[in-house]
């Protein structure tokens, strides 16, 4: 988790062949978390990350940490012994162990607890291995600052998932299938919010929308501010950069 911090993206990709098979790798709600609190393990060989997300889930009052693992082991018998909502997790620290393996295991010995990866690797493999294997999140330090890190907590701990901005726009190329369908790059989103996003980043006004999609301008705005927090952004520019980057709008 070490390294500079910068900005992350909700958004995922997988190269299962066949969407009802994403859908159903990724559905599902938050096991064990109330909507006020949410319980979470820090697992980072570095102290001074840990410190400054711990600090960060803290102050934001929504977020409890329940301990800080230093190793694979430790990481093991703290998750199994706490089951948190959220386990923020460098498995790349964690010497020879495989990341596959390492989350698969957190999987089996604590199947409601999601997993955020927050690390400074960034290769295509890492990212694939870690959301094949069942990782909610895949956050790059150079991507995201503590409060992004808390962003993502809470995304990964109501069933979402969240990318840095950095894997993004790798991700259909990442997951697609060789000559199959390319699976939609943002499914946390609502069919409806996927309506909206597609005319966002065609460059449309919530006017726009409204008339398009027959619903009321109110209605548009609510959809938009929905869109914008799953898709980790602070405005409507920075979506449509993203949406863009993913190849909408484009038709």
């Amino acid at each position: 988790m070490g390294g500079h911090w910068g900005e992350p993206e909700d958004l995922l990709g997988d190269h299962m062949t066949h969407p009802a098979q994403i859908e159903g790798l990724f559905a599902g709600g938050r096991h064990g978390a109330t909507l006020e609190t949410v319980t979470v393990l820090l697992a980072d060989a570095h102290p001074v990350a840990r410190r400054r997300i711990r600090s960060t889930l803290e102050r934001d009052g929504g977020c409890v940490v329940l301990g800080e693992a230093t190793t694979a082991a430790e990481t093991f018998a703290e998750t199994a012994w706490h089951r948190p909502d959220v386990l923020v997790v460098d498995p790349h620290q964690f010497g020879p162990l495989d990341v596959a393996g390492m989350i698969g295991h957190v999987a089996r010995i604590a199947p409601g607890t999601r997993v955020l990866v927050v690390t400074s690797v960034d290769d295509d493999a890492a990212v694939r291995s870690a959301l094949h294997a069942g990782a909610r999140g895949y956050l790059v330090a150079a991507d995201a600052d503590a409060d992004q890190v808390l962003r993502g907590v809470q995304v990964v701990a109501n069933g979402e998932v969240i990318v840095g901005r950095s894997v993004a726009g790798r991700l259909p190329a990442l997951f697609s299938p060789t000559g199959g369908h390319v699976p939609y790059p943002f499914p946390q989103l609502t069919a409806r919010e996927q309506q909206v996003l597609e005319r966002i980043a065609a460059g449309k006004s919530n006017l726009a929308i409204a008339r398009d999609l027959a619903l009321a301008p109110k209605t548009i705005s609510n959809r938009v501010s929905s869109v914008l927090g799953k898709l980790g952004v602070n405005d409507r520019a920075q979506a449509i950069v993203l949406a863009r980057d993913a190849g909408l709008g484009r038709g």
